[in-house]
């Protein structure tokens, strides 16, 4: 899922809190004890997840896996990355590594201990079964945490809980179609088998980008061809640009609502709200109102975490990496999404020592960095820029910069509001909090360079 550093409770906007929220309260949890240690987990699922795991594996797949025997059939839990669409490769072994670290594995018959994550494991092959055809050899068996949550998650009325679990089903379907298009079209991994309990993906060795690598200017051109191709996608969505404000909207909301005990909560909490941040977002929403943006289907979280770096391609010119994590895709303005992604470049988030985060405002793209991402960009999206007089084609681009510069307050706003909540009701140890004022921070700081 989006993906931020989630153990405890999804922040899916897809299903705008609806787990999170009931009408009239916040679900909360007590600040988490530093001191918890979460007991070993087995490597191993338990005899009825591997017994429905193995028939899938079986009726899905065919080839090879037809006459798979169950005591043959091999299958792992995989740790640390139940946010993305099937990579592999060295986690982190920071808490707040912004992928879902994953949940309390407890089968298919209970409701897992950690949340709303999504259950991941490794299928295989054994290397004594021989191809039949074209099959693969590993595949990615993906369980929807969000269906096995809906009935752990009780709200104050049957009528609360009855919307939760509809919300949660609707966020599932609309996911699952906007994966099976994308693999179609080459865009994520391959899908080769859903079904209501989860879904069978492609297995991708791959690592996900270093915050680092995204001023590569290779790397960064072809992050701006992918997010191009993206853009250029007709998908059977709502095409109104409601998710942006939407969402912050809702999230504003709650924030106006929460309170915290514990002192160095409470002393940014109340930081954070000296801004007057229901006039901040009118007057923020008001500036994006007045600047031009086309209306694409976004991915609205492209960072490093959500970009392989597929395995052997690594000296290739073209076709080395891959987006994934979906989840917060909608129809939304191409200024978000580009903005958000220079945003990111700020951002390292496998420090191993609290707050599990480093912010450096200097790595911001420069503009040439900037003017660089954005050429690759409209090269790839406009067949007539490369026609265009240089003079024209720096008109184009000198206007881009200015729209996704702005869009990028809203990165800054959207994500920590989204951080003080989670700073409420997430149970891992991660600086939430810390991470919410360095996102204001930089969000007047990001004014500041903007003369707003």
């Amino acid at each position: 899922m989006k993906t931020k550093f989630i153990n405890g409770v999804s922040s899916s906007p897809s299903l705008s809190l609806g787990l999170l929220v009931t009408e009239n309260a916040l679900a909360v949890q007590p600040d988490a004890d530093p001191g918890f240690k979460e007991a070993p987990r087995s490597e191993e699922p338990d005899a009825q997840t591997r017994r429905k795991a193995f028939l899938w594996c079986r009726e899905f797949l065919h080839g090879a896996w037809k006459t798979l025997t169950e005591e043959d059939f091999h299958i792992s839990i995989i740790r640390g990355c139940g946010g993305t669409m099937g990579w592999t490769g060295s986690f982190s072994s920071g808490s707040g590594v912004r992928v879902l670290l994953g949940v309390p594995y407890d089968g298919l018959s209970s409701c897992p201990g950690g949340g709303l994550s999504n259950m991941l494991f490794l299928c295989a092959l054994p290397d004594t079964q021989k191809s039949v055809a074209d099959e693969p050899r590993n595949v990615l068996l993906r369980l929807y945490g969000a269906i096995l949550q809906m009935s752990c998650n009780k709200g104050e009325t049957k009528q609360s809980n009855k919307e939760n679990v509809i919300q949660g089903a609707e966020a599932m379907v609309l996911e699952s179609v906007m994966f099976a298009i994308l693999a179609e079209r080459d865009l994520g991994p391959k899908l080769y088998g859903i079904f209501p309990q989860g879904r069978l993906e492609q297995f991708v060795p791959s690592r996900k980008l270093e915050t680092t690598e995204l001023k590569v200017p290779s790397l960064s051109a072809e992050i701006a061809q992918k997010m191009a191709r993206f853009h250029g996608m007709r998908m059977p969505f709502n095409k109104e640009p409601k998710w942006l404000f939407g969402t912050m909207e809702k999230y504003l909301n709650q924030v106006l609502r929460i309170t915290f005990t514990r002192e160095s909560h409470v002393r940014m909490f109340s930081h954070l709200m000296s801004f007057n941040l229901p006039q901040e977002m009118e007057t923020l929403k008001s500036l994006l109102e007045s600047t031009p943006s086309p209306v694409v289907f976004c991915h609205n979280d492209c960072q490093e975490g959500n970009i392989l770096l597929l395995n052997g391609r690594e000296n290739s010119d073209r076709q080395k990496l891959m987006l994934i994590d979906f989840e917060y895709s909608s129809y939304n303005y191409r200024g978000f999404d580009i903005g958000n992604h220079f945003c990111e470049w700020m951002y390292d988030y496998t420090y191993d020592n609290f707050p599990f985060f480093k912010a450096n405002s200097k790595n911001y793209p420069t503009k040439a960095q900037q003017l660089h991402f954005i050429s690759s960009y409209l090269l790839e999206s406009d067949s007539g820029f490369g026609n265009l007089s240089e003079e024209d084609q720096m008109k184009v681009k000198e206007e881009m910069l200015v729209e996704v510069n702005r869009f990028a307050l809203a990165s800054h706003f959207f994500w920590s509001l989204w951080s003080i909540i989670q700073a409420r009701i997430s149970t891992i140890e991660f600086g939430y909090m810390e991470y919410a004022v360095a996102r204001f921070d930089a969000y007047f700081e990001q004014k500041r360079r903007l003369g707003k």
